[in-house]
């Protein structure tokens, strides 16, 4: 399997999250110290406790997804390491964040990192467990499973605009379909209900082979397909 990758993104958003996680430290500690050393300045202290949090939420989010180690690119290419040359995964260099193309079509990964019990049921997505620091993280709303179907459906009609646009005047575009990666090593997947494939990165490459067997994107149509992504060195 060949893989792209844009670095720039990758480092620029991780730096992001480190630069922020530190600065909402040392805004939440000048709060405090106002909170306890001059409590007539109760505004300024709320304020400084306000900015504190939403930045230290917003370096959480920059973190999960680009700080750490392995981060979810890697981990959707552990699991599917093995797939032939012709398949081509793109990581954020295209609409969608992680996009595989190969004779088994166009896909859209999503990958999810929570840990614990991730049910699908009553057309909803529920999380459960995980341990304490996910659970905090959650109550903060950093966390959550969300709304993985829309994700999706976004990723897929950002996809579609994308070939229609870049295309060769004539060439269909290819079908997007999307797929959802539970990445975390100790996450439990109860989710046989679900409108979309969702599984682990390892189940997800015998998915792909099977796929192929069945039905494939001729050769030919591949390489327009691939034509029209940005290349690896360029800025998306």
């Amino acid at each position: 399997m060949r893989s792209y990758s844009n670095t720039k993104v990758i480092n620029r958003n991780k730096k992001i999250g480190q630069y922020t996680s530190i600065g909402a430290f040392a805004i939440l500690g000048l709060g405090f110290y106002i909170t306890i050393k001059l409590p007539e300045q109760i505004t300024f202290s709320f304020g400084a406790l306000l900015l504190g949090f939403f930045l230290s939420q917003l370096g959480m989010y920059f973190t999960n997804r680009w700080g750490r180690t392995p981060r979810p690119d890697q981990l959707i290419e552990q699991g599917l390491k093995g797939l032939g040359r012709e398949y081509t995964i793109y990581h954020y260099l295209a609409p969608a964040a992680h996009l595989l193309v190969g004779p088994a079509g166009v896909w859209a990964i999503l990958p999810y990192q929570q840990a614990g019990t991730i049910r699908y049921e009553k057309n909803r997505w529920k999380l459960r467990g995980g341990g304490a620091i996910q659970n905090y993280m959650r109550f903060f709303g950093g966390e959550g499973i969300g709304r993985p179907d829309l994700d999706a459906a976004s990723e897929i009609e950002t996809m579609q605009r994308f070939f229609q646009r870049k295309l060769p005047e004539g060439q269909p575009a290819p079908e997007i379909q999307a797929a959802l990666l539970f990445v975390h090593p100790k996450v439990e997947l109860q989710a046989n209900d679900s409108p979309l494939p969702a599984m682990k990165p390892k189940e997800f490459k015998e998915f792909i082979k099977n796929l192929a067997r069945e039905e494939t994107i001729p050769a030919l149509s591949l390489e327009t397909i691939r034509s029209v992504l940005p290349a690896p060195q360029q800025d998306v």
